[in-house]
């Protein structure tokens, strides 16, 4: 899947764009999400002057986003060399299912004792959009749909800034999931069905079946961890 240089076409795109606030952080931001959709794969070299003149940017925003993305571990800075795209780290992946599951099982539990019936009300249409996602084909739109669906949780309860603090430590999970969704490793309609447990159990007001399920959907990622590790050694930095 991967390549050993892969074109640098698809940063084209940020010419369309109509950035909102600072550019450097608009950039970082369409750098970011490339990289965890694998349009920008591991190993893939980011060379600040080609990737300034291909999106149409000068170079200083362009390094200030490639020294925030080296920060979050998404590219690794070489002297002389420039930026490459790291490998997926496992210990990462892990690292950040577990931090995201202790927050996540305390945020439902709550919810399934104070969610009003429009919160529940609209966790039920983000699963039928996912459904529908899903039956089009539409593998970005049904993860972006995952991630609402998740935000929903912790929107509820006015816990916006955990949802917030996820964001940072479940990047390596991202770009797995992205990695995962089209060749079924897990199969979209196993998290639909899982979501829909979560629901039911928090419409039920039962803390302890939203936390169970909740933990059984987010070890979800551990059984397709491995099987992506074995189709795409090349992706992946397991820590040995």
């Amino acid at each position: 899947m991967a390549a050993s240089q892969p074109s640098l076409q698809v940063l084209e795109a940020f010419r369309r764009l109509e950035p909102v606030g600072p550019i450097g952080l608009s950039i970082a931001q369409f750098l970011r999400d490339a990289i965890i959709r694998n349009q920008l794969v591991p190993g893939q070299g980011l060379p600040e002057a080609e990737v300034s003149a291909v999106m149409g940017v000068s170079r200083q925003p362009v390094r200030d986003a490639l020294i925030r993305l080296s920060e979050a571990g998404l590219l690794r800075v070489l002297p002389q060399r420039g930026s490459l795209v790291t490998r997926i780290s496992v210990p990462g992946v892990y690292g950040g299912r577990f931090v995201r599951q202790a927050v996540e099982r305390a945020v439902i539990r709550e919810t399934a004792v104070k969610a009003g019936e429009a919160d529940i009300r609209r966790m039920h249409r983000l699963i039928d959009e996912q459904e529908e996602a899903l039956a089009r084909g539409d593998h970005a739109g049904f993860l972006a749909l995952d991630d609402e669906m998740h935000q929903a949780f912790a929107l509820a309860m006015g816990h916006e800034a955990a949802w917030t603090a996820l964001a940072a430590v479940k990047l390596q999970m991202d770009r797995v999931r992205y990695l995962s969704i089209p060749l079924e490793a897990t199969p979209g309609a196993v998290l639909i069905a899982q979501h829909r447990a979560i629901v039911a159990a928090v419409a039920r007001r039962d803390p302890g079946a939203a936390e169970r399920a909740m933990e059984a959907h987010l070890a979800e990622i551990l059984s397709s961890v491995p099987m992506l590790v074995g189709r795409y050694p090349e992706h992946f930095d397991t820590g040995e």
